[in-house]
């Protein structure tokens, strides 16, 4: 476990999956190669990637990979279960990981988004016996995986597999007590079973960080991301927070979050109890924009761009600018429209929020038509 945090002196994770894009949807390479050697420049070593991150190991391997020393980052990827098949397995998927990001090996490898309803999957094409047959070859060098699911399944798994070395969790303040995501109870079970702890999501999609300022009066001259962040850094048996930083003015606040890091004090907890709670009054859609629910939906609806216009239309002064944002989103052809939808479920399997996606849908025409 000590060696784990050797690995990591710098507890901010840069995640691959919300990179910087063009209006077309393609990763703008240059801009991402500015903000990793901002990054690497300061001291943080630690990204974080997966097979199911459209363009993103590629990314990894023209902006990380090709340009720095092998020793001088830790690169964490992960098995995605929904690409398994009979025809493309394990051992398949993961020399097609070797390639895109052109490496030898991966420092953390992850079983990802484990859940109830892919356990079977994963079960089925032996991911495990897989995992640990690649630590022996040393193609990685530390097997572990992400969770969206409840404690009690967390314990299962680590009860069963005492060989993951570490877990990714999704953890902030506003998760903390949410009787869906559990972020407390599923930490108290990694630490329960002395596991080092991964964060994800500490600002919930950006939902934490792009308040508006009546309900962060409480933080006083502090950002709302600088709270979430130290927050999540500040838990025990923390060895990353991973930002899925997309601007440069992003990735500056938080690497100055991170030197140094200071604790929370007991005032500033009381704050971040105060926003909590005017969050929770406003009855936000807790969205993290993982985009996770898009490729399998039938009507291609854009579900994480409408989400965020409704939690616009919440929290902002001007109620008119979330409504033109959608009717234009709608004309250019970015988004079917939220009641096209017709109510298949798909979007909710997949979905690690549990959001009723259907009834949210069902009611968002009501409040941005024009």
């Amino acid at each position: 476990m000590e060696d784990l945090f050797q690995l990591n002196r710098k507890k901010l994770g840069f995640g691959l999956m919300r990179l910087p894009k063009d209006g077309s949807g393609k990763i703008i390479i240059s801009e991402t190669m500015r903000m990793v050697d901002r990054f690497m420049e300061q001291g943080f070593t630690y990204f974080d990637t997966a097979y199911s991150y459209p363009g993103s190991e590629e990314a990894f391997r023209g902006v990380i990979g090709s340009r720095y020393p092998r020793d001088s980052y830790t690169i964490a990827s992960k098995m995605s279960s929904g690409a398994l098949s009979d025809d493309f397995g394990p051992s398949e998927m993961f020399e097609e990981q070797l390639r895109r990001t052109g490496l030898d090996y991966i420092d953390f490898y992850l079983l990802h988004s484990m859940q109830s309803s892919n356990l079977n999957i994963f079960e089925k094409h032996d991911a495990w016996a897989y995992g640990q047959k690649l630590k022996k070859e040393g193609k990685i060098r530390h097997l572990g995986f992400s969770f969206h699911d409840t404690p009690e399944l967390l314990d299962k798994i680590l009860t069963e597999h005492p060989e993951a070395e570490f877990v990714q969790l999704q953890i902030n303040y506003l998760d903390w007590d949410n009787p869906k995501v559990q972020s407390g109870g599923i930490y108290e079970v990694a630490r329960k079973h002395e596991k080092p702890i991964i964060i994800m999501e500490p600002v919930k999609g950006g939902l934490l960080s792009n308040l508006q300022p009546k309900i962060t009066e409480p933080f006083g001259e502090a950002t709302p991301a600088s709270m979430a962040l130290r927050f999540a850094a500040g838990l025990d048996g923390v060895l990353a927070v991973l930002s899925g930083m997309s601007t440069m003015a992003q990735l500056d606040e938080n690497t100055r979050i991170f030197s140094p890091l200071t604790e929370l004090d007991d005032d500033e907890k009381k704050a971040i109890q105060n926003v909590k709670e005017s969050i929770e009054k406003l009855k936000a859609i807790q969205c993290t924009s993982c985009r996770y629910c898009t490729p399998g939906c039938p009507e291609k609806i854009a579900i994480p761009d409408i989400f965020k216009l409704l939690n616009d239309e919440a929290v902002m002064n001007d109620k008119e600018k979330p409504k033109s944002e959608y009717a234009a989103m709608i004309k250019d052809g970015k988004s079917g429209r939220a009641s096209s939808c017709i109510k298949c479920g798909k979007c909710e399997k997949v979905c690690p929020q549990k959001l009723s996606i259907r009834e949210i849908l069902s009611s968002a025409e009501s409040r941005l038509l024009q």
